[in-house]
């Protein structure tokens, strides 16, 4: 089994070195288009196999998509993070030519590939690899949902002051503030949430989440990684090993909630063929409309990146 990462910045090495550590390819290829970058990286983690005990293989590359070849699964980490001065739109122009660059070469190389995105901004890079891969979008889909869970668990096993292994939660819709936490589907070892904590704390909680990642930059001056990293790391793990393990991930829909032509958060199941399967949950009135309103943000920035092409 062979698992690409591409970007070896902090997310994408962060990834790259739980992979291997969990062992969860034989062979994992970091690439990075920064010279002796990714070779640099790719070291420092092998070296760490004698200490961690164990196998996986772990190689660098410097812009080589050659060595990628026959790929199993691939992460797209690359991309620039949004700069003083940038607008938006300028982000987008910039991250949209080198996923689109990143893309052509990894369906190039390995046509059969599912593909991971984790670039920024998540829902329109998702969407940007898609029209690019020119294949089943079952297997190109995007990593935020698993990451804005674990924020909001964490945080939950913060204040409750319980192991974060025993609560499940539920999150859709764009990554960002627009994202729908779903409390009532929130368990903490099979206890509904709201029976263990007040309305007003559950909603500050919410709140925390879905600005979660500004709250690491201010902390850093940088994003996160760790989370991120390890997130999508999760998700390959699902896939690799079949586990048919039910994440929240960015998908493309197609009449699902209402929904179409759209890459929006969703719960699936996640196994060998990627999604293998979008599930619908029976939203009450309050969330369906939360939901509505992040459709129309996402849909708002994807219509930016169709203008783009449209021009191009």
């Amino acid at each position: 089994m062979k698992v690409t990462v591409v970007g070896a910045g902090n997310v994408g090495a962060t990834c790259a070195d739980v992979l291997a550590y969990r062992e969860i390819a034989n062979e994992i290829v970091l690439l990075d288009i920064k010279e002796g970058f990714a070779e640099g990286k790719a070291l420092d983690i092998w070296q760490t196999s004698p200490v961690n005990q164990y196998d996986s293989k772990v190689i660098g590359s410097t812009n080589d998509y050659s060595k990628t070849k026959d790929s199993d699964v691939v992460v797209i980490t690359s991309g620039l993070p949004r700069k003083p001065g940038m607008s938006r739109d300028d982000l987008i122009a910039t991250n949209a030519g080198i996923v689109k660059t990143v893309t052509e070469n990894i369906v190039k190389f390995s046509p059969n590939a599912i593909i991971i995105v984790v670039s920024n901004p998540l829902d329109v890079m998702t969407y940007c690899a898609f029209l690019h891969a020119k294949i089943n979008p079952n297997k190109v889909f995007g990593m935020a949902g698993v990451l804005d869970t674990a924020r909001y668990r964490a945080f939950l096993a913060t204040e409750l002051n319980v192991s974060p292994k025993d609560i499940q939660a539920v999150l859709m819709g764009g990554h960002g503030d627009t994202m729908v936490p779903l409390p009532r589907y929130t368990t903490v070892a099979g206890i509904p949430v709201t029976e263990l904590i007040e309305e007003n704390t559950l909603n500050e909680i919410i709140e925390r989440t879905k600005f979660g990642g500004g709250e690491i930059v201010k902390l850093l001056g940088t994003s996160a990684w760790y989370a991120p990293g390890a997130a999508a790391a999760q998700m390959v793990e699902a896939i690799v090993r079949d586990q048919r393990r039910i994440f929240p991930v960015c998908a493309w829909l197609q009449g699902e909630y209402g929904l179409s032509n759209i890459y929006l958060g969703v719960p699936v199941i996640l196994g060998k063929n990627g999604i293998e399967k979008i599930i619908e949950l029976d939203l009450n009135d309050a969330e369906k409309t939360l939901l509505a309103e992040s459709a129309e943000a996402v849909k708002s920035v994807m219509d930016v990146l169709d203008n783009m092409n449209a021009s191009a």
